[in-house]
């Protein structure tokens, strides 16, 4: 059975799946609140909202964290150059040293 979370408004009951987020956080899927209840969330600052899915990025504002692909952005920043974070951006991983030759091969055309 799929987990889910129930939320009472008035005398009517709803209840809405849960997802994993991208550090395995439990989210509350409520895509469909509007549609079946006529209300609407309301987050301050949107501090507790998801705004997308995404493979690629993970931000976390009050943590200072922000990840493309599972790798901080400092250690991108310090260790790869702009053409390997491309890649990992493109493909979902660093390249072998024959795959950024291919790549900056394609990119000067």
């Amino acid at each position: 059975m799929e987990e889910s979370a129930t939320i009472r408004i008035g005398s009517e009951n709803y209840t809405f799946p849960l997802i994993k987020g991208t550090e395995n956080e439990t989210a509350v899927d409520l895509r469909t609140l509007r549609g079946t209840s006529s209300c609407i969330t309301f987050d301050d600052g949107y501090g507790n909202t998801g705004s997308c899915e995404s493979k690629i990025t993970f931000i976390n504002g009050e943590k200072g964290i922000l990840r493309y692909r599972g790798y901080p952005i400092e250690q991108l920043a310090e260790k790869s150059t702009y053409l390997e974070s491309a890649y990992l951006l493109l493909y979902g991983e660093l390249p072998t040293a024959s795959q950024l030759t291919g790549f900056q091969q394609k990119i000067a055309g």
